[in-house]
């Protein structure tokens, strides 16, 4: 699922003017007291001018990307092995016109654009079996599936119910805005909405009097009515994104009797099984997936929209990640997919609570670890400590046991897991929405108001975990291009090594008020610093093995 939010969906209406004013404040160099950027800019205008560098390929495994965007299309990574648009795999690699990348929540016949959430999944997979079942008679395996089942089925249950309730008082609401602002309008009669017309009237009708307090209250706002029909249309716009999200919930994420695999058309009882989607990069719904693409990948010093982080890379699109929660299936082979292609660096900004066959996924990240490919993760927008609570896909895998023996917690060398950084320093240095942990997550970047690249030569600001992980992922393939020797190992140790410490107390995000030193947020303690990471790069170059004071060796 797509790492955003309800705070980070409304945090923008309380964010001060700063972001508008300065919106590549990530960018930039850090502030006293204020915005911790990541210092890009003196490095561009200072350390790198001159320098050599090779193109490195990023895939983005999200929603799709707009891949004929103004500032994306030049950096957009291209199969010169595909002839495109011939149904032939030229390459053969299994995939037909795999120009730009690939889309594995796709089929013959469409896109999959909403999809249930993975507890509803599991919920639904156990029903036939639970259901009307006696529990004294079910076996000790069993049980332990049906204790989790049990709770799977509430949480699915309730949140359904509520989403309807939601949904239908929106929906009530949204009927008697409606109608008080028609009646309103009439009981006018062509006189302008002012606060001396309003006032004159005289209402007994229930809606009439409705819809002359709604705009006594713009006016008591200063935000006087000019048209009752624009305005309206305004209003109605500003609920749709309220109507849309209980939709979701409704129809789609908790719904057990929903099923997008049949748009897909593959075996989903295999979920080793490749060679199924469709070219279709971009799909039904692009926003996510072009803004993380443009904060890592938009074509800098080009005088059009923002600049992205790194100034020679390709950006890979593999769609994986619905508006619903992604799929261990999809997930896995996203990541085989990029590895084959060539990426050197994977952004993940998605994210579930719980995981169909972490299996599969677990065997992917060691096929990209075995070819030194760098996976970048975002922590996710739950205000939740992931040392407490699962979140998936993760950094950590169980060792070989031995005997009576329990294998020992293990973490993949080439996986940093990114927490999000506010553009305010002090108590509120980081993000509110912001998942954390002294050992799940690796370091924090910016993931407020960053400002990047939309579908249609669009631009706005986002924010969450999942904006704060192509900021690394920008800075990682920044290192492996002026310095292509590093591994992917290097690059996390480089990271982790030179993010900036700091012990400032700060509140714990999920929390209104409990305070914690920030050190004790993630497991460096520290915040991105592009500078001192390039710094690292030049003495380690050629080395295999970095000296490394961080806290961060744990595999």
């Amino acid at each position: 699922m797509k790492l955003i939010s309800i705070i980070a969906l409304l945090t923008l209406a309380i964010l001060s003017p700063s972001f508008a004013q300065n919106p590549g404040w990530h960018l930039q160099e850090p502030v006293k007291d204020g915005a911790m950027g990541i210092g890009l800019t003196k490095l561009y205008s200072k350390s790198l001018v001159g320098k050599n560098s090779t193109p490195v390929v990023v895939a983005v495994i999200d929603s799709g990307i707009d891949v004929e965007h103004e500032d994306l299309a030049d950096n957009v990574w291209v199969n010169t092995d595909e002839i495109p648009d011939n149904n032939i795999d030229d390459d053969k690699n299994g995939y037909v016109d795999d120009v730009n990348g690939w889309n594995f929540i796709g089929g013959k016949d469409g896109n999959v654009n909403n999809e249930t959430l993975e507890v509803t999944r599991l919920y639904a997979k156990y029903r036939y079996k639970f259901e009307s079942a006696d529990v004294n008679k079910l076996s000790k395996d069993d049980k332990k599936i049906y204790d989790k089942w049990v709770k799977w089925k509430e949480q699915v249950e309730t949140n359904k119910a509520s989403a309807e309730a939601s949904l239908a008082r929106m929906e009530e609401y949204e009927t008697n805005v409606v109608r008080a602002l028609d009646a309103i309008s009439g009981a006018l009669d062509s006189k302008k909405p002012s606060l001396e017309n309003l006032q004159s009237i005289e209402a007994t009708d229930e809606s009439v009097t409705m819809g002359k307090n709604i705009l006594l209250d713009q006016i008591s706002r200063g935000q006087e009515v000019e048209d009752i029909a624009e305005y309206k249309k305004l209003v109605l716009e500003d609920m749709q994104g309220g109507r849309k999200y209980y939709t979701s919930q409704a129809k789609y994420y908790y719904n057990p009797d929903f099923d997008s695999r049949q748009v897909v058309g593959d075996d989903y009882s295999d979920p080793y099984e490749k060679y199924y989607g469709n070219n279709d990069v971009e799909g039904p719904d692009a926003r996510h997936g072009t803004h993380v693409a443009g904060i890592i990948g938009a074509v800098r010093n080009n005088e059009i929209g923002m600049d992205g982080v790194a100034d020679n890379v390709r950006i890979m699109s593999v769609r994986a990640v619905p508006n619903g929660d992604e799929r261990d299936k999809d997930v896995a082979n996203s990541i085989i997919y990029a590895v084959d292609n060539g990426a050197s660096i994977i952004n993940m900004s998605f994210g579930k609570g719980h995981s169909w066959n972490e299996k599969v996924v677990e065997d992917a990240i060691k096929y990209a670890e075995k070819n030194d490919v760098l996976l970048i993760h975002a922590a996710g927008n739950s205000g939740q400590n992931n040392d407490k609570s699962d979140n998936f896909p993760n950094d950590t895998y169980k060792g070989k046991g031995f005997l009576f023996f329990k294998g020992k917690t293990k973490h993949y060398k080439n996986w940093i897991e990114v927490g999000a950084l506010n553009f305010q320093n002090g108590e509120n240095l980081s993000a509110p929405f912001s998942n954390y942990g002294e050992k799940n997550v690796d370091l924090f970047a910016p993931g407020m108001a960053i400002y990047s690249t939309t579908p249609d030569n669009n631009y706005e600001p986002l924010q969450g975990t999942s904006m704060a992980a192509p900021v690394v992922a920008g800075v990682a393939a920044m290192l492996r291009s002026y310095y292509p020797t590093l591994t992917a190992e290097q690059v996390k140790h480089i990271l982790m090594a030179t993010s900036t410490k700091t012990s400032q107390s700060v509140i714990i995000p999920g929390t209104k008020d409990d305070m914690t030193p920030f050190s004790k947020l993630s497991v460096s303690g520290g915040i991105i610093d592009a500078n001192k990471a390039l710094n690292l790069a030049k003495m380690t170059k050629g080395k295999k093995k970095i000296k490394n004071k961080a806290k961060d060796v744990r595999a």
